[in-house]
Parts: structure tokens; sequence; C-alpha cells
């Protein structure tokens, strides 16, 4: 008998099975719904992301991939494949050429990274930003003669505290229009500090409360709809809020649909990459909305830089493009514009600098001259414009500051000052305990040269956001700390308190003026007034701190108001709607708030 013969040579090898591509019914129909379906999502994608038509925004290679993805999502849904295997085969052949589109977007990109990375770019990151070092302290602003004048330029209070004034006048809305109370309120995100006719001010654009109040002024009564009626202006040194309803806002970064700022923008200019969108006015009063435009100079993504901005009518939409050299340049139709950079890329470039002046591998390793920014800015007036101000500090988190950063938020001239002292969270904690009983906590500080002496200076507020005193810390002698003496005391206690403060540590500062002129308001504010008795029922009662000094209004009508100081009328802080008090009211005028005094509960009047 011949032997079996047996062919293992392909053992345990399963052959190949070619996949069957069926076809669903009336494929090529599938097929148009498919593109037709994702035409339509582009169109909708577009609307809403808002992406520029650039390559070198990561937008751009995000919607791309997002509209392929519909195509993908579509093949899928309408060939069946979900509900029915055997159409999978079909579905994944449909979806080859989008996916790899897909991924060359995203070969795309990560090569773009990596070529854009500080790994590879270190020198150029730390050269976005361009300064000047210089040891004269005199280009900060300088109380030496006159202090009024000096004081005026300085910011009594910060973001928080304007922020609570405005929002205590959008009740006058009520005054203007039935219906228009409750209907705002402050659109804090794009508030900005400018320099309007020579003193730091806060201005805050208004948005509706909520979209339903929107919905109902906008599109139910679109024919009395010509925007958001004004904005708030709030003076950072006398502290005192106004609400301007001279023009109605009818673009905005809170609007809807094609009133909506980012979106007009978008349309208008598809290409461009936007940065920062602040809100400032004019020096008549004029809204305006300052859009940065922005390029990466450092590879495809990286360094981000400025390269001009647009001035956005915020009444017409009206856009005027302008670019670096008009911003730097002696112009009087721009010369108002305060933020062509917005403080957070111009810290941001600074730290590069900061973490990459000695190269990619000496920011994480040895870290010999790596600095960075402290924890925290804030803002000067000096003369037409507005400076960025930061201290600069070792990144091994010490308490101590190696200088501090002065920018141009219109031209980005930059400065750099070298001294050495106490970082400003330092000398907020030094303010802080010289008044822990009180629990008052001190404001970000502000840099102020004093006769030659670089100087923190800094509010002190309770827990409603109301100014109650000042305080001054030296930097370099940071155990000098002055405080008002008392609740309530002025500006020129605190500078005579740290005058004094330095003469005990050896340093005589050569200060003169009027330190009274530069204290609570003006004299009258603060002295007693005399006049008519005046008697009633309290129907509302508002407060306002301007220069440290609280304020009461009074009203028993809603209509005319009595103002009162804190400082001369101690029980007015008692005082609640539907108490029946007496006050002597000046009578030689027909303004609807008046000066007033000696105001008191009707009951102790009378004994």
């Amino acid at each position: 008998m011949d032997p079996i013969k047996v062919d293992f040579s392909d053992s345990g090898k399963k052959k190949s099975v070619k996949e069957v591509l069926i076809p669903p019914e009336k494929a090529g129909l599938k097929i148009a719904i498919n593109i037709i379906l994702t035409l339509i999502a582009a169109v909708v994608i577009y609307y809403f992301m808002l992406p520029p038509m650039n390559p070198k925004a990561y937008e751009f290679y995000i919607y791309f991939a997002s509209i392929f993805g519909v195509y993908v999502a579509s093949a899928f849904l309408t060939s069946g494949a979900f509900a029915k295997p055997e159409y999978i085969p079909y579905a994944r052949r449909q979806s080859i050429a989008p996916i790899a589109v897909v991924l060359v977007i995203g070969l795309v990109a990560g090569i773009g990274y990596l070529v854009s990375s500080p790994f590879f770019r270190a020198k150029d990151y730390s050269q976005i930003l361009q300064f000047e070092e210089s040891d004269d302290i005199s280009d900060v602003i300088t109380i030496i003669s006159d202090t009024e004048e000096a004081f005026k330029n300085i910011p009594l209070i910060d973001k928080a505290s304007a922020e609570a004034l405005a929002d205590k006048q959008l009740g006058d809305f009520a005054k203007l229009s039935a219906g228009y109370e409750s209907q705002f309120e402050l659109l804090t995100n794009d508030s900005t500090q400018i320099n309007y006719h020579g003193v730091p001010y806060r201005v805050y654009p208004l948005q509706y409360a909520d979209l339903f109040k929107w919905f109902l002024n906008s599109v139910v009564d679109t024919d009395e709809y010509e925007g958001i009626p004004g904005y708030v202006l709030v003076n950072m040194n006398s502290q005192e809020a106004e609400l301007v309803t001279a023009y109605d806002i009818k673009y905005s970064t809170a609007e809807h649909f094609n009133e909506f700022l980012a979106r007009k923008l978008r349309f208008e200019y598809p290409t461009y990459l936007f940065g920062e969108i602040s809100f400032e006015v004019d020096e008549e009063g004029y809204p305006y909305w300052i859009v940065e435009c922005l390029d990466k100079t450092i590879g495809l993504f990286g360094g981000e830089d400025v390269i001009g901005i647009l001035k956005v009518d915020a009444q017409t939409g009206e856009c005027v493009e302008y670019g670096l050299e008009e911003l730097t340049a002696d112009n009087s139709e721009i010369s108002w514009i305060d933020q062509a950079y917005d403080a957070d890329l111009l810290v941001k470039q600074y730290n590069y600098y900061g973490n990459y002046n000695g190269g990619f591998w000496n920011s994480l390793i040895g870290q010999s001259n790596v600095r960075k920014s402290s924890d925290g800015y804030s803002f000067l007036a000096n003369e037409d414009d507005v400076y960025l101000y930061t201290g600069v500090t070792s990144v091994t988190g010490d308490q101590s500051i190696l200088g501090f950063l002065l920018i141009n938020q219109r031209t980005k001239d930059a400065y750099f000052y070298p001294t050495t002292g106490a970082t400003e969270k330092s000398a907020q904690a030094s303010a802080n305990g010289k008044v822990s009983d009180k629990g008052w906590l001190a404001t970000f500080p502000l840099l102020l040269n004093i006769d030659g002496e670089p100087t923190y200076f800094m509010s002190l507020k309770d827990s409603s956001q109301l100014v109650k005193t000042f305080a001054m810390v030296n930097v370099q002698q940071y155990s000098v700390v002055a405080i008002s003496p008392n609740e309530d005391a002025d500006l020129g206690d605190c500078l005579q308190a740290y005058i004094s403060e330095m003469a005990k540590n050896g340093v005589e500062l050569d200060i003169s003026g009027n330190f009274e002129d530069i204290g609570n308001g003006t004299d009258s504010d603060n002295e007693p007034v005399t006049g008519e008795t005046v008697s009633g029922v309290l129907t509302d009662i508002r407060t306002q701190t301007v220069a440290g000094t609280t304020y009461y209004y009074l009203s028993f009508d809603n209509t005319v108001y009595y103002r009162v100081s804190a400082s001369l009328n101690g029980e007015a802080v008692l005082f609640n709607i539907g108490d029946t008090i007496t006050l002597t009211a000046a009578t030689e005028t027909e303004d609807t708030i008046i000066p007033a005094d000696d105001a008191a509960f009707a009951a102790a009047a009378a004994e």
C-alpha cells in the first residue's frame, strides 16, 4: 500500500478573502446627498466657529478636519452601514479619501507645531519684545512739587472696585425709560482702562442680562431697537461713575447673529488673525471697538504679535484699519487709542525673553539669568498713553524683584528698570498686616517715583470693594510701610506718613505742594452745610466712595438726592429705606443732587 501523502506547506494559514463591496440602492444619489450635507455643515460650522482662512491658525485645520469628518459620518449614515453590516466595506471605501485628507491636515499641523516650538526657535522667541534698560526712574510718574496734579494721573481703585461703582450706575436706566430697569448688566470681560482727558478711566460696555431680554428688545420690538443704549465710565482717580446714554451700541461682543462683532469682522476680513477686542471711547466719548490684528512671526504657529488694529465704530460697524507705523506716528486721529497691545500678550512676550534669552536648555537646566514677570500687573497713565507695569523676579519663586517693566500699550515701547526690593505680593502682605484687625485688603500695587524713591502705592478695600484708606511701601526698604492714620483719611495724610517713615530710616524726601489738595474731594465736600431743614421718609439710598470718603445719597421721592458725607454724618450708615430722617440741605441749587449735612433719625433730631 502506498503511503498517504499530505502537503503541510500552507498549514495554519488562512486564505485571504477579498471584501465584497455591496453598494446601497441609489448609491449615486446618496453620494450627492453626502456632498450636500457636507456643504451645509461647512456653512453652519463656519457661521458659528468663525475660523480664519489662514494656515497660521489652528482653527483653520480644525475647521477642514471637521468638514471631512462630516462627510465620513454622512457616508456611513446614508449607506445604511450603521444598521446593515454588509454595507460597511462600501462606506469604508467612500471614506478613504476624506480620512487621508484629515491625516494630511494633522501631519501639516504637527510639523508646523514642531518647527514653531521654542525647542528649535528659542532665540527668536526671546527677541519678540525689544526693550531698553534704564536706571532713570524719572520716566515713571514723579511726585516732586505739584502733588495735586501728580495724583490726578494715579488710579486710586482697581478693576474690582471700578466694577462695583459701575454696577451701581445701572440703576439710572430706570430714570431714562420705563422697562429699562433690570435689563442690562456690565460686559466686564471687555472693559478697558484708558487715559481719558489725561485722567485714568475704566470704560464698561453693557449687555442684556440674558438671552430672553435680548430677544424681547431686538427681535420682538424691532421697530424701536437701535442697539444697547450706552456704557459706563468710571473715573479711577475721583472714583466717580457716569452712565453715558448719548450713543446706541449696535455691534458688540455680546450681540447675536450678524451684529455679533466677531462674526462681522470675520465676514469682512476672512483671512485675518484677530486678537484681543477692547472697548474704548475717543476724547468726545464716542464708542469704538479696538481689535488686534495678529501674525505668527515664528514658524507656522509661534511668535504671536500685533501687526495692526481695526477701529470699529460701535454704532455703525464701520471698520478702519491702521498699521503699526500709523499707531506709533504722531497721528492725532487715533492718538486717543490706548490699547493696541493687550496686557496678557505683552506679559507673555516678556516671559519669552525671560525664559529663552540663554537658550532653550538653559531655561530648564542651570537657568542662568532666567526671569519672569511677577504675579500680576497694573496700569499707569503717562501723558496721553497707558503703560503696563509689572515687576520682574527670578523663576525660583523668591520674594524679591530684579526690576520692573513699563510697556506702552499703544506703541509697544518697553523699558526695564533694574532695582532690588520686595515683590508686589510682599508689599501687599505688608500693607495687609497693618490693617489685619479690620479685615481690609490691599489692591495690586502701583509703582510711583516719589523724589527718586521707587514706591508701591495701594488702596485698602473692605469686603464691599469700598476704598477705606491708602498705603505706601518703599520698594527697596520694604519695612517702611505708611498707612493713612484713620479710616477715610486722604492721600495727603498717607503721603505725609510716608515722608515721616522714610525720615526715620535716614531718607529725607523733598516733597512740597499742598497736601490738602489731594484729599477727599474739594473742601466744600467736607465742610458743614448750611441751609434749610428737610424731613421725610427715605425711598432710596445709594453710596459712592470718592478718594477714600463714602458719600450717601438719600432721597424722599427717588427724584432729588441729598448727598451726605460719612465722615461728617456717622449715623448715615444706619439708615434704611422707610426710616424717617431730618437733614440740613443747601438751598441755593436746582440740581437733582444737593449737598446736605446733619443727617440723623428724626426722633433723635427732635431730642
